[in-house]
């Protein structure tokens, strides 16, 4: 039991706080499901707090949010206007910009101490690239309808080699959501078990006596750079995972 709670796995254990059962459902509210929820109500509050009729416009001097807000809209313009290109990709702006902001989110709020990092479970990243690779195809097929098998199989390619090449295309084309989703799961925990496995070396070293107890320090001052080097990471993962999504949606509206 001791070294399992000072396991540096510990962290990303979904843990029920109200255990909730219907019937033969599980409904419990666990720790994951609370960040989740403080989340979504923080982002809401922001969000209807900018719509009130107090103050429905941007001010005319930025504020913190108002400079942050309008950076990350560059960001996504950028994004979406190199991958697409502005007259087709105008409309799926507002949707990478939820992307990126809510994974954004997600990654940054794991960071906090005693908090619960969501993208750390495969389940809930390949869910949301499953939805998001659902509706690519929806997309796909309400611009080009049949054509959209097109993609397996390039014009001018011969029998033979078709007979390769689609087999190949097929498979790297359903792997898209799973390698999207273990990219930005795998980046999220293991940057998450480094910095508790310094921790809690140092946590061990504070228990020492001697010239031990004297370095305990040094673990904690490597914290300090691994902790901004892991927020880098969270943001720059948001940032392939919201290019990658534009990129998808390029060959959906473009089939190439």
């Amino acid at each position: 039991m001791f070294s399992t709670f000072f396991s540096p796995l510990e962290q990303f254990e979904v843990v029920p706080l109200f255990s909730i059962y219907l019937g033969f459902m599980d409904v419990s509210i666990t720790n994951e499901l609370l960040i989740y929820l403080v989340l979504m109500f923080l982002l809401s509050t922001y969000i209807f707090s900018c719509l009130s009729p107090v103050d429905s416009t941007f001010n005319i001097v930025p504020t913190t949010w108002q400079l942050l807000i309008e950076t990350i809209s560059k960001v996504v313009s950028s994004i979406v206007i190199d991958n697409i290109n502005f007259k087709d990709g105008q409309p799926y702006i507002p949707l990478i910009f939820s992307i990126f902001f809510f994974t954004a989110s997600l990654n940054v709020i794991g960071l906090v101490p005693y908090s619960f990092t969501l993208t750390s479970h495969l389940i809930v990243t390949f869910a949301l690239a499953l939805f998001l690779f659902i509706g690519i195809n929806i997309i796909c097929v309400r611009h080009h309808g049949i054509e959209i098998f097109s993609l397996f199989l390039p014009s001018g390619t011969g029998v033979l080699l078709g007979l390769l090449l689609v087999p190949i295309e097929l498979i790297s084309y359903i792997f898209k959501p799973i390698s999207l989703s273990i990219r930005l799961f795998a980046n999220m925990m293991a940057g998450h078990t480094l910095l508790k496995v310094i921790a809690g070396f140092g946590w061990t070293l504070m228990g020492c006596s001697g010239v031990l107890f004297l370095l305990f320090q040094v673990p904690f001052f490597i914290l300090i750079p691994l902790m901004c080097l892991e927020l880098g990471v969270a943001l720059i993962q948001s940032f392939v995972f919201s290019v990658l999504i534009s990129i998808y949606l390029n060959e959906a509206i473009h089939l190439h």
